[in-house]
């Protein structure tokens, strides 16, 4: 069934019925229950009364009970299966189809149908034979009244209901297989169906409550099919909270909607490390069900975001769904139908927990907003993911930074490989200079090498040789750094951004790190690994065969070994003599750094970095203000 029908009211689809429906009905009468014409019109005319909806019609075919109570129990098929559409066919589905559909015995007959109930959210349509005695009354057949028309299981009494059963939700995991996840006090909000007094008013005010939280919502029309069709006397979860990301809504919600239980229980759901990668649960409003799809319904309770909105499927499994036959008193005596869900998969990631806590203990205390990525040069596995103070936004994957001086990685490699300098290429370092009419300030320094300048990160020593090589070169030395490419990361990342130069002044100002050049700390984390390793590696947080589209990773890229060796020069001597001193904690750190004040939104802003690797570990970090990345590199490092 489409999206577009699932959406329609529930009033309406359980009166739809569609031509093909009715057309099996009518054609029926031209098959092997021809003989039988004087009992197939009572036949026919119930079953097409009961399909569109006419209910008290269907119920004036019947004898043996009164038509009230008949009407009632027909009406409740569709609310109690919350069914998306009821079809309805004489005969039985893949019989003979020469077979008699209905066999008379004098006075008496018996007619065989076919049941198709598409339960719409709750899972795959049900199929079944369907049987009915019919008796001749003052020369008029009749359908002798049971419940057992519904189903042949459903005794006088029953009604029926749909029982979802959730499968425990899986961890996420470190690289070494331990839990990412700690337990955390939650409450699960729900209802005791057979209990509301009033379902659509408690509903109602349920999805309004929700509705104020983030401007998302439950689908109260959808939820109120859920819980009408629910076992009405058992407790029925509609949402798990976590006492504290969900604060104000628990505040909300508690003691102001008639019906809503609290259950207090304690769960593992609230990340260890790395919050904003890890992600949180929340319940499943209209919006959030948009983009996990089914077979998850209003109230669930899923992945809300990070990890455990994009692995919702392989984390939450899905549930197994079973319509049941169910006494008055809420003992349910049968299992008419079960469809078994799949079991969830614990979701394993590259989260190093050594190199996690030291990251997360660099960061601690500083007086600006910063993020972290640590990654291994030799895989691209991200080792460590921290933000500091950016209110839940996971900016060391999703920042847009200007990397200033830190780019000159990029831009030293395409002058050794392309524009013939070397380490040792003699430069100048004055205190302003101008390049194709556009101006360039940094503090000067005396005529040196050019490894001595970049380690200084003079900006107009770098400014001066952007002549040695051309626009389409530089962007290509990029793109080999996966800067602005598509590295098939599977979580949200932004890979950087360099546009292409008009002029020389902007080629320049590319060069430099500025002209609108943006990237992230994960994606300058991938260009210090690159250089450490000579080979730049696609990024990826996810292990296991069972992760989707872990073969779509962008290819690895090879650099020249010779301008590699440079580079390493270069980076060596920028933390041994040059800005990134602060950060040479023993003989394996490396690294660059930059301090950059830019435009942003008519407001300026700063950025202090450090980019760099010591060993088998590479890392970026971006501090939003003025101080010495460097020193928190160093003691991330140490």
């Amino acid at each position: 069934m489409s999206k577009t029908n699932r959406d329609r009211t529930r009033s309406v689809r359980r009166r739809a019925i569609s031509l093909a429906a009715c057309g099996a009905l009518v054609a029926s009468l031209t098959t092997g229950c021809f003989a039988e014409r004087s009992a197939m019109p009572a036949v026919r005319d119930f079953l097409i009364a009961w399909s569109v909806g006419n209910y008290e019609a269907a119920a004036g075919n019947t004898v043996g009970a009164d038509e009230k109570q008949v009407a009632d129990a027909l009406s409740k098929v569709s609310a109690q299966l919350d069914a998306a559409s009821l079809r309805l066919s004489i005969g039985v589905l893949g019989a003979d189809p020469d077979a008699a559909a209905i066999v008379k015995e004098g006075d008496t007959a018996q007619a065989s149908f076919s049941v198709k109930i598409d339960l719409g959210e709750n899972g795959r349509p049900w199929e079944y034979k369907g049987h009915m005695n019919l008796k001749r009354v003052g020369g008029h057949w009749k359908v002798v009244w049971s419940p057992s028309i519904i189903n042949p299981k459903l005794q006088p009494g029953q009604r029926l209901a749909v029982v979802s059963e959730e499968p425990e939700r899986a961890l996420i995991t470190d690289t070494n297989g331990k839990s990412m996840l700690n337990p955390a006090r939650a409450y699960q909000v729900g209802v005791t169906p057979g209990k509301l007094q009033d379902p659509k008013k408690t509903l109602d005010a349920l999805a309004k409550a929700t509705e104020m939280d983030g401007g998302r919502r439950l689908d109260a029309e959808r939820l109120h099919g859920r819980v009408l069709s629910a076992p009405p006397q058992e407790f029925l979860p509609l949402m798990t909270l976590q006492a504290a990301t969900h604060a104000r809504l628990i505040q909300r919600l508690h003691g102001n909607i008639p019906g809503l239980e609290f259950r207090d229980i304690v769960a593992p759901i609230a990340p260890k490390a790395a919050p904003e990668l890890i992600g949180t649960l929340g319940p499943a409003t209209s919006d959030r069900l948009q983009e996990v799809g089914a077979p998850y319904q209003p109230g669930d309770t899923i992945g809300v975001s990070g990890v455990q909105l994009l692995m919702q499927r392989n984390l939450a499994g899905t549930p197994t769904v079973s319509v049941v036959a169910q006494d008055p008193n809420g003992q349910r005596t049968a299992t008419l139908k079960s469809w078994p869900g799949e079991q969830p998969k614990e979701v394993q990631t590259t989260l190093d927990p050594g190199v996690q806590v030291a990251a997360d203990q660099a960061l601690n205390g500083l007086p600006f907003p910063a993020s972290l990525v640590a990654v291994r040069p030799a895989t691209g596995e991200v080792l460590a993911v921290s933000n500091h103070g950016t209110k839940g936004e996971n900016r060391a994957f999703e920042g847009h930074y200007p990397p200033g001086m830190t780019f000159q990685i990029v831009s030293a490699q395409a002058l050794f490989t392309h524009g013939g300098l070397t380490p040792a290429t003699e430069t100048s370092c004055p205190g302003t200079t101008a390049v194709g009419g556009k101006n360039f300030t940094t503090k000067a320094y005396e005529d040196s090498k050019f490894t001595n300048h970049l380690a200084l990160s003079c900006k107009t020593a770098l400014a001066q040789q952007s002549g040695k090589i051309d626009g389409k070169t530089l962007l290509a030395e990029a793109a080999r750094f996966g800067i602005g490419q598509d590295w098939g990361l599977q979580v949200p990342a932004f890979t950087g951004a360099v546009s292409s130069p008009d002029n020389e002044g902007e080629k320049a100002a590319t060069m430099v790190g500025e002209g609108g050049v943006e990237v992230s700390p994960l994606a300058m984390a991938l260009v210090a690994a690159a250089a450490q390793a000579g080979t730049w590696r696609p990024p990826y947080v996810f292990k296991g065969n069972d992760v989707p589209n872990a073969e779509q990773r962008a290819p690895a890229q090879n650099l020249p070994s010779e301008s590699i060796a440079n580079l390493k020069e270069v980076l060596d001597n920028s933390a041994r003599n040059g800005t990134a001193k602060a950060a040479h904690v023993d003989s394996e750190v490396a690294g660059v750094t930059s301090f950059t004040t830019y435009n942003e939104g008519g407001n300026s802003k700063n950025v202090s970095w450090f980019v760099g690797s010591k060993g088998d570990l590479a890392v970026a970090i971006a501090i939003e203000g003025q101080m010495d990345a460097a020193q928190v590199a160093g003691a991330f490092f140490g």
